[in-house]
């Protein structure tokens, strides 16, 4: 137990020495708050940040605009945890104005208009809206990276779309994990029959372009949230399981586990208590590697179209809506939640590394 724990102590001090390392770790905790608080931090706390603004649609960052927030009538209990987590159903409608005046509790105002034309000018009456200030109703309204296609805040979209894309990688990754370690650890353990079969359903599985599994997966269990997140963890579980079976192949005839077979203990006891606690380290990192490989496929989904459906934000389905403004002369609205998808790819990448070098796993 000393011993382990002095490994663990001398991994730790060198992963702390890895500067990229560190810093990823810190770069994935903070996406991680980001992801799970998105709607406390986005501007646009509307369920999936999707509140429309066509009259100020594709707006660069920076872009403000006075707003006028009308309180909404609808009535509908909502808890404090639904709107936390899930955001606010029963929105105020927000609509962009260029100018407003204020006579005998009637409020007069003039649509923001684009390209210097003149917006239409309507009237609320303020008395429906008893004890509220009118200009409580006014405040100016700045989107930090702009608007896309349908007016809606960038930013909030960006922040609600690390969600899925963070969340993907440990849905992923566990499902990846135990389908992988289970499988692994049946075929080098008990060998014969039980390998062959095995290693052929890896092999089957292996030769098959991880894309058109995914789709193939996703097609049968359906267009979907949830339906995606299974589909890329079925399809990564087959690195994990190699990895684990040549792990134990060399691990199954040390003295260790003779001596725990001489002792009478189960299989399941000798494969979960001494073989996988000491075969541990190259699952980590492959794990690291296959989370980023998770939010590629995943964006590479949305993408296509067949990952998280509108209204969701995904940065894979914002690319895919404003790909063609590149050439519009608005890039930034494809760059940005591409810049997402490169940066939390890369830090996985890193701390993958870092983990390697740890580890001090070979080959």
């Amino acid at each position: 137990m000393g011993q382990s724990n002095s490994l663990k102590h001398l991994a730790l001090q060198k992963f702390k020495r890895n500067f990229w390392g560190v810093f990823s770790f810190f770069f994935i905790i903070l996406v991680g708050i980001l992801s799970v608080f998105a709607y406390v931090f986005a501007p646009d706390d509307s369920q999936y940040a999707n509140q429309m603004h066509l009259s100020i649609h594709s707006q660069k960052p920076g872009f403000d605009v006075t707003m006028l927030t009308i309180p909404s009538k609808l009535e509908g209990e909502q808890s404090w945890f639904d709107k936390l987590f899930f955001g606010k159903k029963n929105v105020s409608n927000e609509i962009p104005i260029s100018d407003y005046s204020i006579e005998n509790e009637t409020l007069t105002y003039t649509e923001y208009a684009a390209d210097g034309l003149e917006g239409a000018e309507k009237n609320i009456e303020l008395s429906a809206f008893p004890n509220q200030d009118a200009e409580a109703f006014i405040a100016k309204k700045t989107f930090l990276f702009g608007t896309d296609k349908y007016g809606r805040d960038l930013l909030s979209r960006v922040l609600v779309g690390a969600r899925i894309s963070f969340f993907i990688g440990f849905v992923a990754v566990f499902i990846s994990l135990v389908i992988g370690v289970l499988m692994g650890s049946l075929a080098a353990y008990f060998g014969g029959k039980v390998d062959a079969v095995i290693m052929w359903v890896i092999n089957v599985t292996w030769s098959i372009p991880t894309l058109l599994l995914v789709i193939a997966i996703t097609l049968a269990l359906g267009k979907g949230f949830w339906q995606v997140f299974i589909a890329v963890g079925l399809t990564m579980w087959v690195e994990v399981a190699r990895v684990v079976r040549g792990q134990i192949i060399s691990t199954k005839e040390v003295q260790y586990v003779t001596a725990a077979r001489a002792l009478g203990y189960t299989d399941f006891r000798i494969i979960t208590k001494h073989i996988l606690p000491n075969i541990m380290a190259p699952v980590i990192v492959i794990s690291a590697a296959n989370f980023a490989a998770a939010i590629l496929i995943e964006s590479g989904l949305s993408f296509l179209g067949i990952g998280a459906q509108p209204p969701m934000a995904s940065w894979g389905a914002m690319i895919k809506d404003h790909y063609n403004y590149i050439i519009l002369g608005k890039p930034y609205l494809a760059i940005i939640p591409g810049l997402c998808i490169m940066s939390l790819v890369m830090a996985f990448m890193l701390i993958g590394n870092a983990l390697r070098d740890a580890l001090d796993v070979k080959g």
